[in-house]
């Protein structure tokens, strides 16, 4: 069917009747061009009066219900309403977005103001507090917020004359804020007896501190500070809604309809009453006032703007006019001329000329007119009304030809028939009348047959039958002009209507979506010349679709504008025009028909660049002109990477399971042990879901991932170096131009982004907090200072960082289909392009927000899937591989071309300095010239090509390209087999490193005598691996069936291997050719072990829950064990090869007697004596301690056991390899743990001689090699493992001042109750009668009744005690006594060289001088100082920083905060509200002086890095469950400190916006424990560092190097006089 694709013709926006003049103020401006911008509905208009020509900026996605202009009169800022508001700054002369700020406010944005250099934009939002947020919009980045106040915002200022200060005033109040750091302090206006509170409504900032505002009774009250000094009475009749200040003075607009104007001291220059001149009317009301030398713009409450010239200012100029409030639902179209007719609930019936734009013609009615239509001659217009009447006017005067009511219940639907004889009017009753028009519209028939109301109504071409349809949905026809219903079928079948307006019939079938059965489609109207059709829903979207359109889901183009529902939409009588009305915006838009658009007049109509696009990929219709995804592609679409628990859920899930927790920690328990190991190597390569993941280093090294790694392989030398800083399987990688830096995404709930160094392996920033489930794509700008990210979540958000600073930048929905590649333009960094399936989007940059334009296909290609992209060689050049093989050339957002590249999709895509290389699923590499005319070379990756040098067997030729890179000559290619090939330019393949395809990995057996191991994997293949320096597969055989589990015999010869069929055949060990196979079983082989010594017997254990035993000499099977319950997960034999012991899922330890098979019962103590041949079960008293906590949550999969019994390695769900002492008995024993894989760890072996550990990934499909190291060994480098889960409670007493600190609650002791309790009002309050605002207000101030605070200024105004009211003379502190010590470390200093000593006590920071004794203070506290620390850099000399307590982390000034000050001056230089609740217990300024860290006394103790003279926090993180003491910068560090507390010690590093933590290792000291630390200093080798203990015998305590080395030794008390 034709409506497979949308149509070809186009909808432009051309005029816009209406301006939103209701609940909005201030929203109306001359622009430097002298133009004219406001806004109706969601579209930003900009109105030149010159040429009568509107242009329209339509970035928003609901209501504009805010404006600001820029001081600079070019750019606007506009914000909108809804869940998600966002505000758009926008360029009034190109209508381009600037900048889009988001993610901040809810409901809406209430007011908007820019400062006076243009440089900040404040906001205010609707949501239940009124936040006031202040940006630096270029960079779309909020600066600061805080509660506004608890009742409506009506207008904010900024102080144009002082820096850093603002003005917001709304209900019943006023208030003066202060920006100083990330801090916006308020205070309230104090209204005092000079005027009565109450709603201030506007306000406008002047010269010396002066405000005026003007107020809900019409007065204007002018401020001086916070003080109100005078009130003009009388200003207005009733409230004043608008005031604009200008170079002459001021402009005040009121409801009483009058526009004052005031000189600069608000003297009154003259008066306009709108409602005396020729326009005005009874009940004008102004909302909005500007006054620009000699004119005034004014909007007003009924949606018109006037402008007036001052000297003539008697005859305004009306230049725009639209609807009042109430719906507007009427519509009709003139049948001859270009006029179009609305009627709404305001009562007006309007006649628009779609030529000039105008309003042509006004008629007030007596009723809400709800539907209206033109007679065919066009000489009567007929309305029909809310209350069932409905009225006729002739078209030429508007007088009335005759009013008839019939109905009691509204008339939703008009129309005359096609020869003029009969007016048809559709009633809420569900009824339709037919009237005669000649008869003097006499009655003369009725269809009675719907049971809704009528919604539409159409007449055939010959006037003989109507259609109708109703609320419910149901089409029904009628024979006129009797009114009888039709129900043959037959009859209608050749009826040709008139006209097409029903929502429901066949033909139109194609506007509802494929499986809804809503009605959300307002109206509709059939173009049948174009053969188009153009529907009105509630989203507030135009579309337009082919006619007819028969099959529901059809293609179509959206058009935006309309904010909420659209009620009506009409072609214009020759179809040049749509005419759209919006119901609650009450706006008509008129939009120009574009028919069959060529190709050359594409780039004037370029998709509109919007947030929301409008071209359409909404429609989900029968695809089948798309081609099919191809088999890979689709597999991948399917992958999740949902996990049911993640690693980082971990602290949540051990919080579950304090119970359990405490009852262990009483428990003595099994030491970790003394071994470790180190990643050695890993085998495998993620080639399967992944693309462009492989890269040179410029030093030649190779840099790729697999599971939770990343790797750096040195070819030349077959090593491996490691960054483990993942937790989860990475699924991207991106290489930094100029360095060796490298960004990985990973798996995650909040997944992180790792930008590290291949040199170091450390990280240098990690990212997160903006993507969910994953990140699968990644991309360094070409200046390498931006990273661009794609996210797995449900919009696939793309996100732009600048990763140094850890900051992002920028933030959109992607796509709702999955995105495979995101790519910077290497010529404009605020420019890229995403692409995936069906999707090629083009970004730019917008402040906060980015902006995308979809590729436009135009009648060259087809929507298909793009697989990779990259820029040529021009910032406009863009090629993509496409899914079915074919390289789209793209210039700007327009396709020039395609060209024939693979068979199949093209993965990948490389551009070099003179052409490209592009690698497919057909295994072919092929070399193009710079304009893809020729194909130069291809490579094919076969065996017959492999290198004599290579690291491995190819498993298939021509295996599927994943990955493809160039340097040193050579093509690097990546496949989907999991293989790392590099092709010789001359054509010989090396292959470098492999793992397993996909599917899972579980099989995994160790050679008993060689350096050698063989795993099976559902990938139906046997490997051999040599894990001696080789580090190669050595053979591989394909099976038949995936498999499980393998074992070598005891001589080594043979190989056991079973099979998920349930059959199982041994293999010789070196040709892997088969020796015998054997099938009895029809679920998974499980288990497979030979009995130890000669290997006799074979041990095969199955998922049907049995285990067989074979005779391996005679083939048979000799014995049957029976009796598990679930099916069987592990079994070993003991060491005389008579006893099997066995694990099942149902966590059953079973043993059973060889070769027969019997049962046995044994008594568990007498387990432990059996010598076993190996251990490789997880049950049993032996090993309770290798279950973790969160037991229910994660199952320990694996385990094996040294030949020495010492150590027990395992393999958990959660990825973790670890490490335990053997025998672990009782719960939860201690361990080391290693991550590495990224899920489940299905199996791990040690090798023959225990020197290596092999493990096994899952899903990850990953062969990891660890070496194992000796207790003495390791101390030569740093630990990487991490202690166990739970610290130990057995660390003896404390000191009873340490836990008396410990157990200090700040809140209460601060904060709880009022000193005084306070009741009645105030005395110098009692003249009035309070208001309960005044109550909830004023009394209490803006605070909460639990505070200390001081108290606000109104209430000293007067002592009422005295018998002369005598004003109080100030108070000025002079001398403090007293010193904060009890609770507090490390807050006295000296100053100045000893002259003066700085130190703090309640809410004061003092600075005592030495020599004279005399103090001075810093008062700014509003609640007590809790610590203090002193700048140490020389540039910042005498910089103090102080934190306090406080009740809330809402960012109010209550909030806690930590002040930053000058000791000399008492200067505030920066102050910093944090999140922190209850308060701040240590400060520390970084090595440079320009960071502060600060830590909370919130639950989580947690730690923030503040860059503290811009007010910017940095990184945050809970620091530790349990109190921190203190914390400190290392003194040569910006990016290192320690922090010390209970039992804990912490060494902390800054990556970006993110903070590492490690513990501090105490294992090598014997039988040491960690204890609690109360200080910390470093030596004067900075990386020794000393704590010291907070036990009742003292003892300091040395760690070296910061990362996290283990604790050197431990000085007790007697040793310390010798330090």
């Amino acid at each position: 069917m034709a409506a497979r694709s949308a149509p070809s013709c186009h909808l432009r926006l051309e005029w816009v009747y209406g301006y939103r003049g209701h609940q909005c103020r201030n929203n109306l401006y001359y622009t430097a061009a002298k133009e004219i911008v406001y806004f109706v509905a969601g579209v930003g208009v900009v109105y030149s009066p010159r040429e009568h020509r509107q242009k329209f900026y339509r970035g928003h996605s609901e209501d504009i219900i805010s404006l600001a202009l820029h001081p600079e009169r070019v750019l606007v800022a506009t914000g909108q309403v809804g869940k998600e508001p966002y505000i758009c700054v926008w360029d009034s002369y190109t209508v381009q977005t600037i900048s889009v700020l988001k993610d901040v406010h809810t409901h809406g944005i209430a007011c908007l103001a820019f400062d006076l250099d243009g440089q900040r934009l404040v906001s205010v939002g609707l949501d239940s507090k009124n936040a006031v947020c202040v940006w630096d919009w270029k960079r779309g980045k909020m600066l600061s917020i805080a509660p506004g106040h608890t009742d409506r915002i009506f207008d904010i200022s900024w102080d144009l004359y002082q820096p850093n200060k603002l003005v917001s005033c709304g209900v019943k109040h006023i208030k003066f804020w202060s920006l100083c750091g990330n801090a916006l302090t308020p205070k309230r206006g104090v209204f005092g007896k000079t005027g009565d509170l109450q709603t201030i409504l506007c306000l406008a900032c002047a010269r010396d501190e002066l405000t005026y505002s003007g107020a809900l009774n019409g007065d204007v009250y002018v401020w001086k500070g916070i003080n109100l000094t005078r009130t003009i009475q009388g200003a207005h009749n009733a409230g004043i809604f608008s005031m604009n200040a200008c170079e002459e003075g001021f402009a005040t607009g009121g409801r009483d309809g009058c526009i004052r104007l005031w000189d600069l001291t608000f003297k009154p220059i003259t008066v306009i009453d709108l409602r005396e001149t020729d326009q005005g009317y009874k009940g004008l009301s102004v909302r909005s006032v500007c006054w620009r030398g000699d004119r005034i713009l004014v909007g007003t409450q009924d949606s018109e703007i006037f402008e007036i010239v001052v000297h003539e200012r008697h005859k305004p100029f009306l230049i725009m006019q639209g609807h009042c409030e109430g719906e507007l639902w009427a519509l009709a179209v003139h049948p001859t001329k270009p006029l179009a007719v609305t009627g709404s609930d305001d009562r007006s019936v309007r006649i628009w000329s779609l030529v000039d734009h105008a309003l042509i013609a006004r008629c007030n009615m007596e009723e809400p007119i709800r539907c209206a239509a033109v007679s065919v001659d066009g000489i009567h217009l007929a309305l029909g009304m809310k209350d069932g009447s409905f009225t006729v006017l002739r078209v030429r005067d508007m007088t009335e030809v005759v009013h008839i009511k019939d109905r009691k219940e509204a008339i939703h639907e008009l129309k005359y028939s096609p020869d003029g004889t009969y007016l048809a009017v559709g009633c809420n009753d569900s009824s339709v009348d037919i009237y005669g028009v000649a008869q003097r519209y006499k009655k003369v028939g009725e269809c009675v047959g719907s049971l809704s109301f009528i919604t539409h109504l159409d007449w055939s071409s010959d006037s003989r039958y109507i259609q109708t349809n109703d609320g419910n949905g149901k089409r029904l026809f009628y024979r006129m002009p009797g009114g009888k219903e039709v129900s043959s079928k037959e009859e209608i079948k050749g009826v040709h209507w008139a006209s097409w307006t029903c929502v429901s019939g066949l033909e139109v079938n194609g506007i509802w979506p494929k499986y809804s059965d809503i009605n959300d489609i307002n109206s509709v109207d059939g173009n049948y010349i174009g053969q188009v059709l153009v529907t009105a829903d509630d989203y507030g979207i135009v579309k337009l679709f082919r006619y007819p359109c028969l099959r529901k889901g059809a293609k179509f183009k959206k058009y935006i504008g309309h904010s909420a529902h659209i009620t009506n939409v009409r072609w214009s009588h020759d179809y040049q025009w749509v005419i759209s009305i919006g119901g609650a915006d009450h706006s008509v838009f008129q939009w120009k028909f574009i028919p069959e658009r060529k190709l050359k007049d594409a780039l004037h109509i370029a998709p509109q660049e919007s947030l929301t696009d409008s071209n359409s990929d909404e429609s989900d219709s029968d695809l089948s002109d798309v081609p099919e995804l191809d088999s890979e592609i689709e597999q991948e679409t399917q992958l999740t990477y949902r996990r049911q628990v993640y690693k980082e859920d971990l602290p949540q899930l051990k919080e579950q399971c304090k119970e359990k927790q405490k009852s262990a920690t009483s428990k003595r328990r099994e030491r970790a042990p003394g071994n470790s190991i180190r990643l050695h190597f890993v085998h495998g390569y993620r080639g399967y879901d992944c693309r462009n993941n492989l890269f040179y280093t410029q030093i030649g090294e190779i840099v790729y991932h697999v599971a939770a790694v990343g790797v750096i392989y040195n070819r030349q030398q077959n090593t491996q170096r490691f960054y483990m800083g993942h937790d989860d399987d990475i699924l991207c990688l991106a290489i930094h131009p100029l360095k060796d830096y490298v960004a990985t995404g990973q798996v995650g709930r909040d997944p992180s982004i790792h930008v590290w160094d291949t040199e170091t392996v450390k990280p240098l920033s990690v990212l997160k907090g903006y993507h969910q489930y994953g990140v699968c794509a990644v991309d360094f700008s070409a200046d390498g200072k931006r990273l661009a990210s794609v996210g797995i979540d449900d919009s696939h958000t793309v996100v732009l960082w600048d990763w140094k600073k850890g900051e992002k930048l920028s933030i959109a929905r992607g796509s709702k289909d999955k995105i495979f590649v995101v790519k910077m333009n290497p010529y404009m960094p605020d420019k890229l392009i995403t692409a995936g399936i069906k999707h090629m989007k083009f970004w730019r940059r917008a402040g906060g927000g980015l902006i995308g334009r979809k590729g436009y296909i135009g009648p060259l290609g087809k929507n298909d899937t793009m697989m990779c992209a990259v820029y040529g060689w021009t910032e406009e050049m863009v090629f993509s591989g496409t899914a079915t093989g074919d390289v789209c050339i793209w210039k700007d957002v327009f396709l020039v071309k395609t060209v024939k590249a693979h068979d199949g999709p093209v993965f990948s895509m490389h551009a070099l300095e003179k052409g490209f290389v592009t690698g497919g699923k057909d295994g072919m590499v092929a070399l193009w010239d710079d304009s893809f005319e020729r194909c130069l070379k291809t490579y094919a990756i076969k065996r017959a090509a492999l290198a004599p040098g290579s690291k491995g067997l190819l498993l298939e030729d021509n295996p599927s390209i994943r990955a493809i890179s160039l340097g040193y000559g050579h093509i690097l290619v990546g496949t989907k087999n999991g293989e790392i090939l590099e092709v010789d330019k001359s054509g010989p393949v090396t292959l470098l490193v492999q793992g397993h395809m996909e599917g899972e990995v579980w099989g995994l057996a160790t050679h008993p005598y060689l350096p050698i191991c063989a795993t099976v994997s559902d990938d139906k293949t046997l490997r051999i691996w040599d894990l001696s320096p080789s580090h190669c597969m050595l053979a591989v055989r394909k099976l038949k069936k995936g498999g499980r589990c393998c074992c070598f015999s005891p001589d080594g010869k043979a190989l056991a291997v079973g099979l998920n069929d349930g059959s199982f055949l041994m293999a010789n060990a070196d040709t892997l050719e088969d020796l015998v196979s054997f099938h009895h079983r029809k679920d998974i082989v499980s288990d497979i072990r030979f009995s130890p010594g000669s290997g006799k017997y074979v041990a095969v254990a199955s998922h049907d829950s049995f285990i067989d035993i074979y005779n391996v000499m005679s083939s048979k099977r000799v014995g049957v064990c029976k009796g598990a319950t679930s099916y069987i997960t592990h079994i070993d034999w003991d060491i005389r090869g008579k006893l099997l012991q066995v694990n099942t899922g149902a966590k059953e330890q079973l043993f059973f007697e060889a070769p027969r098979g019997k049962k046995q019962t044994i008594p568990s103590m007498e387990v432990e004596k059996i010598d076993w041949a190996s251990w490789t079960s997880v049950l049993g008293l032996c090993c309770e301690g290798i279950w973790p906590i969160i037991g229910e949550v994660t199952d320990v999969t694996a385990s094996c056991l040294t030949s020495d019994k010492m150590i027990l390695a395992t393999g958990d769900d959660l990825g973790f390899v670890k490490l335990f002492r053997y025998p672990n008995k009782g719960e939860f024993g201690k361990f080391k743990r290693y991550v590495a894989h990224s899920t489940h760890v299905t199996n791990v072996r040690w090798t023959y001689d225990d020197s290596m550990l092999v493990t096994l990934g899952g899903a990850d499909m990953s062969l990891m090699v660890w070496t194992n190291e000796t207790e003495g060994y390791r101390e030569k480098r740093p630990c990487d493992s991490e202690e166990s889960d739970i610290d130990s409670e057995e660390d003896g007493g404390y000191d009873s001042d340490v836990t008396k600190e410990n157990e200090i609650s700040y809140t209460i002791k601060a904060l709880s109750t009022n000193i005084r309790p306070m009741f009645g009002i105030k005395p110098h309050l009692q003249q009035k009668e309070p208001s309960t605002d005044e109550r909830q207000g004023i009394v209490r101030g803006s605070r909460p009744p639990v505070s200390r605070a001081p108290p606000q200024p109104e209430k000293l105004q007067t002592n009422n005690v005295g018998k002369k009211k005598r004003p109080i003379e100030d108070l000025v502190l002079e001398l403090v006594f007293g010193y904060r010590g009890r609770d507090c470390r490390n807050n006295v200093h000296y100053l100045n060289d000893g002259d003066d000593i700085i130190y703090h006590t309640a809410s004061v920071g003092i600075l005592h001088n030495v020599a004279t004794g005399t103090q001075s203070f810093y008062q700014e506290h509003n609640d007590d100082i809790l610590c203090l620390t002193i700048n140490q850099h020389p540039k910042f000399n005498n910089i103090v920083a102080t934190g306090q307590v406080g009740d809330s982390a809402d960012m109010s000034a209550t909030a806690p905060s930590v002040h930053i000050w000058d000791a000399m001056s008492k200067q505030t230089l920066s102050i910093l509200r944090c999140y922190h609740s209850k308060g701040v217990c240590s400060v520390s300024f970084s090595a440079t002086g320009k960071l502060l860290l600060s830590v909370g006394l919130d639950p989580e103790h947690t730690i923030t890095i503040w860059r503290w003279q811009e007010g910017a926090k940095i990184a945050s993180r809970a620091g530790h469950s349990q109190r921190i003491f203190v914390a400190e910068f290392r003194p040569d560090s910006d990016t290192q400190f320690v922090s010390v507390g209970v039992k804990h010690v912490k060494f902390w590093s800054l990556a970006g916006r993110a903070l590492l933590s490690k513990k501090g290792l105490l294992s090598t000291l014997q039988d040491a424990r960690m204890q609690t630390m109360l200080a910390v200093a470093f030596g004067a080798v900075p990386s020794v560092v000393m704590s010291v203990c907070g036990k009742i015998t003292y003892c300091v305590e040395l760690w070296p190097e910061l990362t996290t080395g283990p604790c050197l030794q431990c000085i007790p008390p007697c040793e310390m006089d010798l330090l």
